[in-house]
């Protein structure tokens, strides 16, 4: 009920595009845009290749149009090379068979699936030259580095977790209210501010690592979440 209900708010922020051509990815974007694709299937009636263009830095729309002075939306969704729809993330837009899913936070894109009508979700096929269509050819021609890699991240990113809650919970009970009411608490993990520093530096490329191979979980990438307000 709650996933019908999410997905259904977000197809409604969906907007009309202007029916404007595909822009192709340049290599000076890595940073700030990336495209994602849904080729072509007939066994679920899609004849035509849609395309999710993401563009980190381009500001939100304003009622559903493009803020003053922007060129481009933060999300847009092409279908043949043509601009059908624009919205901000976190949105679905419907395909034939199913729907497309996009959710981004401050590290890169936590969503990019293809929801088809009664089946499992599935990735779109990154843009090669993308960042995450470099990850994911390290992951075809080196395997085994590359689950180390990913394994690596989840440790940094558990290891974070570990010295945050303590931290949090510290914080919190400075606040006259609550410690009046439970008292105050000391993290018992209190590290040097070259080692907080680090940890904080490698969460960054742990998160950033989790984003390009479009893994995130609630759990593992919640102390993300918390160094995004820090």
């Amino acid at each position: 009920m709650f996933t019908r209900l999410q997905r259904s708010r977000r197809l409604r922020r969906a907007k009309p595009g202007d029916g404007s051509a595909l822009k192709d990815l340049r290599w000076w974007q890595l940073l700030t845009r990336t495209q994602f694709f849904l080729d072509p299937a007939e066994q679920e009636g899609r004849t035509s290749q849609y395309c999710i263009d993401v563009r980190y830095l381009a500001a939100d729309l304003e009622g559903g149009t493009l803020a003053e002075g922007s060129r481009h939306a933060p999300v847009a969704l092409y279908r043949d090379g043509t601009q059908l729809h624009i919205a901000n993330p976190p949105v679905a837009f419907t395909v034939p068979g199913g729907a497309i899913e996009v959710a981004t936070s401050m590290y890169g894109l936590t969503r990019m699936h293809h929801v088809p009508d009664g089946g499992q979700p599935r990735a779109l096929r990154p843009h090669p030259r993308s960042l995450e269509g470099r990850r994911a050819r390290v992951g075809r021609h080196h395997p085994r580095a590359s689950r180390a890699i990913g394994v690596a991240a989840v440790l940094v990113l558990l290891a974070g977790l570990v010295v945050m809650l303590p931290q949090l919970a510290e914080m919190i009970t400075t606040v006259e209210v609550v410690a009046e009411r439970v008292g105050t608490f000391t993290s018992p993990i209190q590290l040097p501010v070259g080692a907080n520093t680090a940890l904080l530096i490698a969460g960054v490329l742990a998160a950033t690592e989790r984003a390009l191979t479009l893994r995130n979980h609630w759990l593992i990438d919640a102390d993300t979440t918390w160094t995004s307000f820090v």
